[in-house]
């Protein structure tokens, strides 16, 4: 008889080895290899078939509701516009981000404005005390009747708070915390995340709760624990900032009742989180005069276009090799629009130094920016300020053309609102004729 592939495998992918390793070799993840039976036995199962429950039968879609999911709204404008209105009953959101970014804070405030309306809120914490929590709640405004506060990291009795409280909605903080005497090993392992994970869902299904679970982040950015977390909850958001900024966004990276493509802003203050529903301002700079070396364009973040200015300098030097800083932009592509810049438009820059920035901390990372980039680096270097309503959107290539970039037409809409009369964008055809328009040349 043929002996079994091994009795070890991942419970993220399902890859299998014949022993114990800490680390799989298919999806690379960490403390997800358990074994499943004995080297040697087969690792199938049978499992006897049971009839569905009353009620559960299946049935032909044709005869489903087709009434569209209910949205109820949390008081806080630019985390419905993430959420796709609001949080829907029953819901499963996992908040993810940084430590020190706000998460807390945020959420804190969503739970203190639901329960203004009327409704009970349970936040369970197990990285705080209440003492803790309460002394937050009063710096921002928090407080409210309605808001129970448990700190709590055993599973069972969060579970009891909601039992006891009848809560309309609850917030873990965070599902890394929280343990199961059921499952084997420490809390945030692996198979205690599953476990957690799938008690508070179960609970949010079977009770129409909407449940919001904090997750913690790895130094990578992604959220820790094992994947199948991501793909349990109805909604991921992530949370970033720049600990540098007070400016904080709010994306979605899975949403099941509503787009995936909706950016929030908000801003930290010493009060609190607040909400920035026009950030237009936020990333121009004050000077009322035109300053050489600048030049405004429009960033798409999801739906929302913002207009953002990019600032550069050109300093000659002796160095034989000249420097290359950037902030706030991809320092590949300010590389990339150099060597345009050197090459088609016939600007010496191998012998100057070249600094390049963003206005309020904001990053760049998309290629409609280089126009922008282009046209403050020639700017500098011939030190002719551009006008304060010209715009410049569009992407470089190599051969020096400007070429269309995605959104262009609610780019132009935002720059005409936001008043900026010319916008050098992919019309122009090339990168000289983008600099003859922009320069007045």
């Amino acid at each position: 008889m043929a002996k079994s592939s091994g009795g070890y495998a991942c419970t993220e992918c399902g890859w299998r080895a014949p022993k114990w390793v800490g680390r799989c070799g298919e999806c690379q993840q960490w403390g997800t290899v358990q074994v499943v039976g004995t080297p040697g036995a087969t690792l199938a199962r049978t499992v006897q078939a049971s009839a569905p429950a009353s009620g559960r039968e299946a049935r032909p879609i044709t005869e489903l509701s087709g009434e569209p999911v209910r949205h109820r709204p949390t008081g806080i404008g630019e985390l419905d516009r993430v959420l796709g209105g609001g949080i829907v009953p029953g819901a499963a959101v996992l908040f993810s981000g940084e430590p020190g970014v706000g998460k807390s804070t945020l959420l804190l405030d969503a739970a203190a404005r639901a329960a203004e309306r009327g409704g009970r809120v349970l936040y369970a914490s197990g990285e705080e005390s209440t003492g803790q929590i309460r002394m937050r709640a009063e710096r921002t405004g928090a407080l409210h009747d309605t808001l129970y506060l448990a700190s709590e990291t055993d599973l069972a009795t969060v579970l009891g708070h909601i039992e006891a409280v009848q809560p309309e909605l609850v917030i873990v903080d965070s599902v890394q915390t929280l343990a199961s005497d059921r499952v084997d090993g420490g809390a945030g392992g692996p198979a205690q995340v599953r476990e957690v994970a799938a008690a508070l869902i179960r609970v949010a299904k079977e009770h129409g709760v909407p449940v919001i679970l904090v997750g913690h982040v790895t130094k990578d950015g992604n959220v820790a624990g094992p994947r199948l977390l991501e793909h349990l909850v109805d909604v991921v958001c992530h949370f970033e900032g720049d600990r540098r900024s007070t400016l904080r966004f709010l994306r979605t990276l899975k949403n099941r009742f509503g787009p995936t493509d909706e950016v929030g802003c908000f801003e930290m203050s010493g009060s609190g989180i607040q909400e920035v529903p026009d950030p237009s301002g936020l990333f121009l700079s004050r000077s009322t005069e035109p300053v050489s070396g600048t030049c405004a364009t429009i960033a798409l973040e999801g739906r929302r276009a913002i207009p953002v200015e990019v600032q550069a300098l050109v300093a000659s030097t002796t160095a034989p090799n000249p420097r290359r800083v950037t902030s706030g932009v991809d320092s590949a592509r300010v590389a990339m629009v150099l060597a345009v810049l050197e090459r088609r438009a016939r600007v010496k820059l191998h012998d100057k130094d070249v600094y390049v920035s963003t206005v309020g901390g904001v990053r760049l990372a998309e290629p409609a920016a280089d126009l922008a980039i282009a046209l403050a680096v020639l700017s500098a270097i011939t030190d002719q300020p551009l006008a304060h309503e010209l715009a410049a959107v569009g992407e470089i290539s190599l051969a020096g053309e400007v070429r269309p970039v995605v959104g262009g037409e609610q780019r132009r809409a935002e720059a005409q609102r936001l008043g900026y009369r010319r916008l050098v964008d992919s019309d122009s055809g090339t990168l000289a004729r983008a600099r003859a328009l922009a320069l007045g040349e």
